[in-house]
């Protein structure tokens, strides 16, 4: 069973290129962790410092593994955070 994260990112307007940059970086690691499914960036058409990140992993564990990577703490959590104006996270399970 697959356990799905979808986060909404709100880049400062300063920030946005900064803020992508960071993303790319950020989904060749991510999606490199052993209990990574897919890892995709979408940004929204009609406003460019809008993200949504659509994560998928193994299971629950593997995405508590992943908040513990290097790579989440220094692009997320040092690097990117401080450049949101929002950041939102909701946890999605698959319906039997």
């Amino acid at each position: 069973m697959s356990y799905v994260v979808v986060a909404r990112w709100r880049a400062k307007p300063s920030e946005r290129a900064k803020v992508e940059a960071l993303l790319r970086q950020l989904t060749e690691a991510v999606r490199s962790e052993p209990g990574n499914l897919g890892f995709l960036v979408h940004r929204l058409r009609d406003d460019p410092d809008e993200f949504l990140i659509y994560e998928t992993y193994k299971d629950e564990a593997a995405f508590l593994v992943h908040r513990e990577m290097a790579h989440f703490k220094d692009l997320v959590i040092a690097e990117a955070v401080p450049r949101l104006d929002r950041r939102e996270i909701q946890a999605y399970s698959l319906l039997d």
